[in-house]
């Protein structure tokens, strides 16, 4: 972050110091909401969570160097400088959108606001590998895409910066919006309408209308980026005041794709640019379905003038969309494990299975399907569920596993659309899970284990790395 002092900071978020501090002192260092995470310099926010007040570590966070705390109630028993807000959160959000108008104004910096409800944190990667070879970058870790996570990484820009790219996940009606005011994106990315989050907002047209304020929200000098495959972004579209480049599979697109290749070495197709040219990309990450992030990366990189031999050459150099989405890894046994269980709602793990089902017949091997939960479905849990398990007995899926007692309508799904004869098991529970399954795999599968991060099932990809441990 730039630096500012104390006077500044509390300026731009509405507090006010207490107990006689230092205005003057200097926040050199990052911005944090984990006390873990301090250093010399650092500004620490206590934030109130779920579990933990952030407020019992300000102490914490002075022993590792905070320079000051933002806090909501003065905690007098500690000997640092601290600045009352109301809201710690709102705070947080206000001064990264104080210090992103402070860059601004001295820097020709460049925002790049990424959201859909899949595909943000594949498409934020690609970007990062392809604007950094043309300036220093600043884009999220994980997926630093809420309330906190955004501004979090907005905070990390300095006046170096050239380019920031930031997510925007959906909170509910109003939280893209709130996002949209603090990061102020040159250009906009609309990437995919599904039903993640479904459940928990009421039905995907409620999911399309919070995705929509971005678009919404952003001036007539920006770029709209959308997809044109998707009838929810070509729907939103008139929300966009400037400039629109849309990316998909229809030639009607500025950068569109066909030609499409898979193997177990990654994913190739050819790319459209506006000029009518032609580029073939191989990706090193699995799955046609990351086909349109690249798109998507490669509209907006080309927009803000990266060269297409330099989109090209750092697409095809990701190694990974990120840990635990589509990893691939192959064990001494001969058995591929792509796991992808960071995230999973009925349209990831639909791609998904549709990898697993091609690679099958691509390579004549053996394809097996560990599957969780899907999460934040509410009242459409039970059925796409089982539609996710009836989808696999139609693709061939030689043995899908369903794992978690919120997993049983995947199993139950696929036994009766037709599975028989051990084609499909189920276990309860993690525990009772990984024994069962090493003893079902045998070399030269290729196995896809998916579900939402709440259900774990990433660990226990992780696990089947050591077959016969």
């Amino acid at each position: 972050m730039i630096s500012l002092t104390l006077n500044q900071v509390a300026e731009a978020i509405d507090g006010h110091l207490v107990g006689g501090s230092n205005g003057d002192l200097l926040v050199s260092g990052s911005v944090e909401t984990d006390s873990r995470l301090v250093g010399s310099g650092s500004l620490f926010f206590a934030k109130r969570g779920e579990i933990t007040d952030g407020h019992n570590f300000v102490s914490s966070a002075a022993e590792l160097g905070a320079v000051a705390a933002v806090v909501e109630n003065h905690v007098t028993s500690v000997d640092l400088p601290q600045i009352l807000v109301s809201d710690t959160v709102k705070a947080l959000g206000l001064l990264a959108k104080y210090v992103l108008a402070e860059v601004r104004k001295a820097s020709a910096l460049k925002v790049v606001a990424i959201t859909g409800s899949n595909g943000k944190t594949t498409t934020k990667n690609m970007l990062r590998a392809i604007l950094s070879s043309a300036g220093p970058t600043v884009a999220p870790i994980e997926s630093y895409n809420n309330e906190v996570g955004a501004p979090i990484s907005v905070l990390k820009i300095d006046h170096e910066t050239r380019f920031l790219v930031a997510e925007l996940g959906a909170g509910g009606p109003g939280s893209i919006a709130y996002l949209t005011d603090i990061v102020q994106p040159d250009i906009a990315v609309e990437l995919k309408v599904g039903m993640a989050h479904a459940g928990e907002f009421g039905g995907i047209e409620v999911t399309a209308s919070i995705k929509a304020e971005l678009l919404a929200g952003v001036g007539p000098d920006s770029v709209a980026v959308l997809n044109l495959d998707d009838p929810y972004v070509r729907h939103m579209s008139h929300l966009a005041k400037g400039k629109t480049l849309w990316f998909g599979t229809n030639p009607e697109a500025s950068f569109w794709s066909d030609n499409y290749g898979l193997s177990l070495d990654g994913t190739s197709f050819d790319l459209h640019w506006p000029d009518h040219s032609v580029s073939t990309v191989t990706l090193r990450i699995l799955g046609e379905h990351h086909v349109m992030n690249a798109l998507a990366s490669a509209a907006v990189a080309f927009e803000l003038g990266i060269s297409k031999e330099a989109i090209v050459a750092a697409l095809e150099s990701l190694p990974l969309a990120e840990r635990w989405r589509m990893q691939l890894t192959n064990t001494d046994e001969g058995i591929a494990v792509i796991n992808d269980a960071y995230n999973a709602s009925p349209d990831s793990t639909k791609a998904a299975l549709q990898t697993l089902a091609q690679l099958g017949r691509l390579t004549g091997r053996r394809t097996v399907a560990i599957l969780g939960e899907m999460a934040e479905l509410g009242v459409f849990a039970v059925a796409e569920h089982d539609a996710i398990g009836r989808l696999a007995v139609r693709l061939n899926i030689d043995l899908t596993i369903a794992v978690g007692a919120k997993a049983k309508l995947i199993y139950m799904g696929a036994t009766q659309e037709g599975s028989y004869d051990g084609e499909s098991q189920f276990f309860e529970s993690l525990d009772g899970a990984l024994e069962g399954i090493r003893g079902m795999l045998r070399s030269g599968d290729i196995v896809l284990v998916k579900s939402s991060k709440s259900a774990n099932l990433r660990f226990l990809g992780d696990e089947l790395l050591e077959v016969n441990a």
